[in-house]
């Protein structure tokens, strides 16, 4: 216990998911929490249910649980002056900004990349790509000034071994890896680590739907969740299950974010059940 003791973490997309996954298990060994969402659904696309209200406010429930403080607040990744603003918040009440986990994201499950429409294609950068350069670009800063802090940036297997009609996703989490190479080159002068987790697919809402069944079970005409972890359990995944849990990605955040890990910086450590070498 206590491997972030005194932290503050700021996390994207804390709504449900990696993101509170991420709050939770940070709150439990010892860090305050800054939970951003956008509790929304701004796309009008997404092919499954978008986050909301009552899933911020459970996040809030699970880390006061955990008797620690958190501020949460509604606020889209592509929009910079209100990420900047509640870290502004989030300075004024705890002081410091230690750990920042810029997970927000949102996945399309097709079409060709040909048949993308621009408005999907806009979101899908915006929130994946865009808004990792927004949450870490109004942190940075504060970080300079002290000297210290930990980026965890949530890519995807994806950004390692691409997925056909996942173009859009595929090349925004491409782009953050090349990101968080340079930015980590950029500011480890300062004692500041930036890094990328790369999950393979994740027991989350995000896979949990009629889409993703269809994406990769496309010889099935109504795949059902058996289909789909078959599947991914004996011809995609080198270790034989489905899915990882969102916790799985949380200790990897929480091992980056602590002390363990304080000269590890530029890496994608995938937690991915062997799929990007299978």
């Amino acid at each position: 216990m206590g491997r972030v003791q005194g932290k503050v973490a700021l996390i994207t997309g804390a709504a449900r998911g990696q993101g509170r996954a991420h709050a939770l298990r940070l709150a439990q060994e010892g860090a305050d929490i800054v939970a951003v969402d956008v509790a929304d659904d701004p796309y009008g696309w997404l092919p499954y249910p978008a986050a909301t209200p009552a899933d911020l406010a459970e996040t809030v429930r699970l880390v006061e649980a955990e008797d620690r403080r958190i501020i949460a607040r509604k606020a889209d990744v592509r929009d910079r002056p209100a990420l900047q603003a509640v870290v502004d918040e989030a300075i004024a009440e705890f002081g410091h900004i230690d750990v920042v986990c810029a997970n927000a994201g949102i996945s399309p499950m097709g079409p060709k990349a040909w048949e993308i429409t621009p408005e999907q294609w806009d979101d899908v950068i915006g929130v994946n790509f865009t808004g990792v350069w927004n949450t870490t670009s109004v942190v940075i800063p504060h970080m300079i000034e002290r000297q210290s802090g930990s980026i965890i940036i949530t890519a995807s297997g994806a950004a390692v071994r691409p997925v056909p009609n996942l173009s859009d996703y595929s090349g925004a989490k491409a782009g953050v890896v090349g990101f968080m190479k340079s930015l980590a080159q950029e500011v480890g002068r300062y004692r500041i680590r930036v890094n990328v987790i790369a999950p393979c697919t994740v027991n989350t809402p995000m896979i949990q739907h009629d889409s993703l069944y269809k994406l990769f079970c496309p010889g099935i005409a109504e795949p059902t969740r058996e289909d789909v972890m078959e599947v991914l359990r004996r011809r995609v995944n080198l270790i034989p299950e489905p899915w990882i849990e969102p916790v799985d990605v949380a200790n990897a955040a929480l091992w980056l974010a602590s002390d363990e890990a304080r000269y590890v910086t530029g890496v994608v450590l995938p937690v991915d059940l062997g799929v990007c070498i299978k």
